[in-house]
């Protein structure tokens, strides 16, 4: 298991004397505020009324008294300590033919976790009873109660429903709720969001806590692009924000795509058409992370294509650095693995295509989680829900009813 410690961004409320128990316990886990005096002087609340809040939140377990700070005169202040005990959420990063499971904590620490592997493009019936009987199997262990669930899918998803709404790359998956499969393991609500984002997620300790304008590539059976614009997720209108895969690229003109369409970058560039590639020649490879391991092994062809694949993506991707001026770009997925390999093709390209302003200070950075990055992305995602002031508040008027 991997110690995926995960703080998802808190951006703390702004300061107003009407402020919730939910915004004061946004404000103790920014790190803005740390005592009961910490919490009068930034909201401008009474000593009544944070003295309310703080034992609403006390008594539902959300916050405990900490080690006492040094005293600046008379009686020594308690420090105010999230208690990140006080509940759990699962996290459901699903793949094309492998799906991973883990238990967060609160302040999200990674408690368990287990992986599901399954055939390739099969539907929502055969995946999702087997990741559910992992994620029981993983909470038969005496854990806190079970407050979200962050599950990323591939392709545009429809939170609000809980549904993919368009993911080429599995089929019979579109409109299907994915709630009512996890209604055995846990009475919580499912938050969904596209794998790419989901992803981007995973950076708001990683590479985000010092650079806040990232370009986010995941890199693997599909291709996919986290935005992260001054910390923000940009995820569009429709929720097809970063669709780089099926963009259409002069190379792949008349290649035909899993999306139904001809022309996609994908064609020529992600796992799945390498696969098939090595495949006409009569390779053994099963997956793009079969072609991954040649290339670790030193297999001159695997390099190359996972070089090409890299420069191919990186041509389009010089579009979006000029149109964003990100700080970094971050690689990650199954072909950012070979690393050294992918970002050379990834850096050419970009080089070669983008505007000197745009790449003068430019970044290229692996995925701060490594494959872990879809999974600590889904708790990130359920965490920042489920923690939300308004989530907070509606839970303590739920204790009170």
């Amino acid at each position: 298991m991997v110690d995926a410690t995960l703080a998802p961004v808190v951006r703390p409320p702004l300061v107003r004397e009407s402020a919730t128990a939910g915004d004061l316990l946004a404000l103790l886990r920014s790190g803005r505020a740390s005592t009961r005096a910490d919490l009068r002087t930034v909201t401008g609340l009474s000593r009544t009324a944070v003295v309310a809040r703080v034992n609403a939140l006390t008594e539902a377990g959300l916050l405990r008294l900490g080690a006492e700070l040094a005293s600046t005169g008379g009686r020594p202040p308690g420090s105010l300590v999230f208690n990140t005990d006080a509940g759990v959420v699962l996290a459901v990063a699903i793949g094309r033919s492998r799906s991973q499971v883990a238990v967060f904590d609160l302040g999200g620490t990674e408690l368990a976790s287990s992986a599901v592997e399954h055939e390739i493009g099969a539907g929502p019936d055969d995946v999702m009873p087997g990741v559910a009987d992992h994620l029981s199997s993983l909470l038969e262990r005496d854990l806190p109660p079970v407050l979200g669930i962050g599950a990323s899918l591939p392709g545009v998803v429809d939170d609000g429903r809980g549904v993919s709404v368009d993911t080429p790359v599995m089929a019979g998956w579109d409109g299907v709720p994915l709630a009512p499969y996890l209604e055995k393991v846990a009475d919580a609500p499912l938050f969904l969001a596209n794998d790419a984002d989901a992803m981007a997620r995973s950076e708001y300790l990683g590479h985000a806590a010092t650079m806040p304008d990232l370009l986010v590539v995941k890199a693997s059976t599909g291709i996919g692009l986290g935005v992260l614009a001054d910390g923000r997720l940009v995820s569009g209108s429709r929720g097809g924000a970063g669709d780089l895969g099926h963009t259409k690229v002069p190379e792949a003109a008349g290649r035909p795509c899993r999306c139904g369409d001809v022309g996609c970058l994908e064609t020529i560039a992600a796992g799945w058409a390498l696969v098939a590639r090595l495949r006409e020649e009569g390779r053994t490879v099963d997956h793009i992370r079969d072609l991954v391991a040649q290339a670790l092994s030193g297999d001159p062809e695997a390099k190359q294509l996972l070089r090409e694949s890299g420069r191919q993506v990186g041509e389009l991707l010089a579009v979006a650095i000029n149109l964003l001026n990100p700080q970094a770009v971050v690689l990650g997925g199954d072909m950012a693995a070979a690393y050294d390999v992918y970002a050379a093709g990834v850096r050419e390209a970009v080089y070669a295509r983008a505007s000197a302003l745009a790449t003068r200070e430019l970044q290229f950075l692996p995925a701060t989680y490594g494959d872990r990055a879809g999974l600590v992305g889904c708790a990130a995602l359920a965490l920042d829900a489920v923690l939300s002031p308004s989530a907070i508040d509606a839970r303590l008027a739920r204790a009170l009813g």
